[in-house]
């Protein structure tokens, strides 16, 4: 399992969190997700084999917030 840090923009409340994890965590691969709102970021946990982030890109940007690439 690898850790995974996305930065993600456009999160204002919980509501935007919820939706951000509801999708990432249906991704192949993902074991857990974690969202931070202030520091608009998420944390992945997950199978490096599988996971793919343009995957991750596309549910982010389809629940109409912006991936911002990846955190350190």
């Amino acid at each position: 399992m690898k850790r995974i840090i996305l930065k993600v923009g456009g999160m204002s409340c919980q509501h935007c969190v919820k939706a951000v994890e509801q999708a990432l965590s249906s991704l192949a691969g993902v074991q857990s997700v974690q969202v931070e709102l202030a520091n608009s970021r998420a944390i992945l946990l997950c199978d490096e084999n599988i996971f793919d982030i343009q995957n991750a890109e596309k549910a982010i940007s389809e629940q109409g917030y912006e991936f911002m690439g990846l955190a350190e």
